[in-house]
C-alpha cells in the first residue's frame, strides 16, 4: 500500500516540470534588453524641471536628511532665481517628500535605478544633473497625471496577465 503512493509524487513533479518545459521563456538579457518598471517606482534619482521652479525652496525645507541645498538670489522684477541646486544621492532616502512639497510640480522622482559609483563625490549632482531631458523618466510617483502617460510595466508579473491567470483557475 504505501508503494502505490510513491509514484504519485513523482508523476506530479514531472507534470509540473514538462509544463513549465513548454513555455515561453521570462528571461531577458539584461543589459540590452531592459524592463520597464511600476509607473509608481521611485528609483534613485530626482529630475528637476527648472521653467516650472519658482525657487520657493520648499523642497529643501521638506527633505528630513538636507539632503538639497538650494540657492535663491533675486532677479529682474522681484522674481527668485535658483543659483545654487544641489543633491546629495548618497544621503538621500527618496521618500518623495520633496516631491510631495512641491507648490508648482517641478520635482518628480525618477524611473533610473543605475546609478552606482566609486566615487562618493559622484553622487553630489548640480542643477545640470537634475534637469528634465529626453533620456530621463519621470515617474508617477505623486503626480498621477504623469503616471497616466507611462506605459505598463514588464518588470515583474504583469496585474492584467496575473488577473486572467487567477480567473481562469477559478472558473
Amino acid at each position: 500500500m504505501r508503494f502505490e503512493r510513491y509514484g504519485i509524487g513523482i508523476a506530479k513533479g514531472m507534470a509540473l516540470t514538462f509544463k513549465h518545459l513548454f513555455r515561453k521563456p521570462i528571461t531577458t538579457q539584461y543589459p540590452e534588453e531592459r524592463l520597464t518598471v511600476s509607473r509608481r517606482a521611485r528609483g534613485n534619482e530626482l529630475i528637476w524641471d527648472k521653467e516650472l521652479c519658482v525657487a520657493c525652496t520648499a523642497c529643501a525645507r521638506a527633505c528630513p536628511h538636507g539632503c538639497i541645498e538650494m540657492v535663491t538670489s533675486k532677479g529682474a522684477d522681484d522674481k527668485r532665481i535658483v543659483d545654487k541646486f544641489q543633491l546629495d544621492t548618497g544621503r538621500c532616502i527618496f521618500c518623495g517628500l520633496c516631491v510631495e512639497a512641491c507648490p508648482k510640480e517641478c520635482l518628480f522622482i525618477g524611473c533610473g535605478y543605475e546609478k552606482a559609483t566609486y566615487r562618493r563625490q559622484e553622487l553630489v549632482l548640480g542643477k545640470e544633473d537634475l534637469l528634465l531631458s529626453d533620456r530621463k523618466q519621470p515617474s508617477g510617483y505623486a503626480r498621477p497625471k504623469v503616471e497616466a502617460t507611462l506605459p505598463e510595466q514588464t518588470m515583474l508579473l504583469n496585474r492584467k496577465q496575473y488577473l486572467d491567470r487567477v480567473k481562469k483557475w477559478l472558473d
